[in-house]
């Protein structure tokens, strides 16, 4: 039987569309996301399930998930929306101590995680930076680059995520807006507005990104490329930021990750390259034979922030093109259906007042796709703590 590995794709992020490995008879097998880091915080843990073909991804729900360390200290998690568990309390992996990951799903099967212990953290990242560069293939853009080092030589595998933010601003927006000032009668108005106008935006890596030192001569990483933006793209179009985390690794768990990223390189489902099932550390407690996909991760965690923006690299240069070509406005009158329409469907911003009195024909307000004028279609207008102009 052949199944969709969706979760592995979703959850870890790896995959351009779903594929499909062959891998033993089974309803459907559990998909585990768990990774446990130095960092003080509530930790989580994302359980899912395969499907067969193109059937939509489920989660699992109820089960008792919880982290084991060699003391016996146990660290219980909530279920807090579907398929995904929060561990109660903030607690972070410690030096020499070994953790396992147990899980018991509603229908009362026990799953649990060979032991893993923290890497050291004795790489740093010396540097975080922004460079306009050239892809191979010709591409002009903003590049993030790291770089990194272990005076002791005992990294070596690294994986790395990164959160970008950026800000939007409204390119036709005016300070004025429309709204339904009764409905029969029906009767649209405009108002003042000072908001919509600038707003920010974050978005998490869907990739993975992997490096390691293994056979040269010092654990040392220079100018890592974890991020390359074209330079047609908007987020880059006024300061932007990027967050970006490195993740050292068990060799394990390096490999792991390795054999998924061949997966979604995988140019056809049917190759002779298809590598098969991908073997993690955990596995069934009781007399199933059922496997799990997916690894329980204990790592060390480094992190840095860069901010540039767009006019520091691209002087002079035209912005990139906008999400949307914001064609030239239409109008309604103040009592238009299709105006209320479009304002309840929250669909379009004003844009400007027609001549007064307007031209036949014509209504007195002019309107656009909303995300011209409005920069909450795009983010929130919520200015992040960490942000820096």
């Amino acid at each position: 039987m052949i199944f969709t590995l969706f979760g592995v794709c979703i959850i870890l992020g790896s995959c351009t569309e779903p594929f499909s490995p062959e891998i033993p008879p089974s309803d459907s097998l559990l998909v585990v996301d768990a990774t446990l880091t130095n960092e003080l915080k509530n930790h989580k843990v994302f359980l899912s399930r395969t499907t067969q073909g193109d059937e939509e991804p489920t989660v699992e729900s109820n089960a008792t998930v919880r982290i084991v360390d060699d003391n016996q200290q146990q660290y219980p998690y909530t279920e807090t929306e579907p398929g995904t568990y929060v561990s109660d309390v903030m607690f972070s992996a410690e030096p020499d101590r070994s953790y396992r990951l147990r899980i018991t799903t509603a229908s009362g099967r026990e799953y649990a995680s060979s032991p893993a212990i923290l890497p050291p953290l004795t790489a740093e990242m010396t540097d975080v930076y922004a460079e306009r560069t050239t892809t191979d293939s010709g591409l002009d853009g903003m590049g993030i680059f790291v770089n990194s080092f272990d005076a002791n030589g005992n990294s070596i595998y690294y994986k790395y995520e990164y959160e970008e933010t950026y800000k939007i601003i409204a390119p036709r927006w005016v300070p004025h807006g429309l709204v339904i000032a009764n409905e029969d009668p029906l009767v649209i108005t405009d108002f003042q507005r000072d908001g919509q106008k600038t707003c920010f935006a974050t978005e998490k890596s869907n990739t993975l990104i992997l490096n390691n030192t293994s056979g040269v001569g010092e654990d040392r990483i220079t100018g890592f490329n974890v991020r390359f933006i074209n330079r047609d793209n908007y987020i880059i179009s006024h300061r932007y930021s990027l967050l970006v985390k490195q993740f050292v690794l068990s060799r394990q768990a390096f490999e792991f990750y390795e054999t998924l990223q061949d997966f979604s390189g995988v140019e056809s489902l049917f190759s002779d390259s298809q590598p098969g099932f991908i073997v993690g550390n955990i596995f069934p407690q009781d007399d199933g034979n059922d496997q799990v996909v997916g690894i329980f991760e204990v790592s060390s965690v480094s992190e840095q922030r860069v901010f540039f923006n767009y006019s520091d690299f691209f002087p002079d240069e035209d912005l990139p093109p906008f999400v949307d070509e914001c064609p030239p406005s239409v109008t309604f009158a103040p009592e238009d259906e299709e105006l209320a329409l479009l304002i309840r469907g929250n669909l379009i911003s004003f844009n400007n007042f027609n001549e007064r009195p307007p031209p036949p024909g014509q209504g007195r307000y002019f309107v656009q796709p909303r995300v011209c004028g409005d920069c909450t279609a795009l983010g929130t207008e919520t200015i992040p703590d960490f942000w820096e102009e």
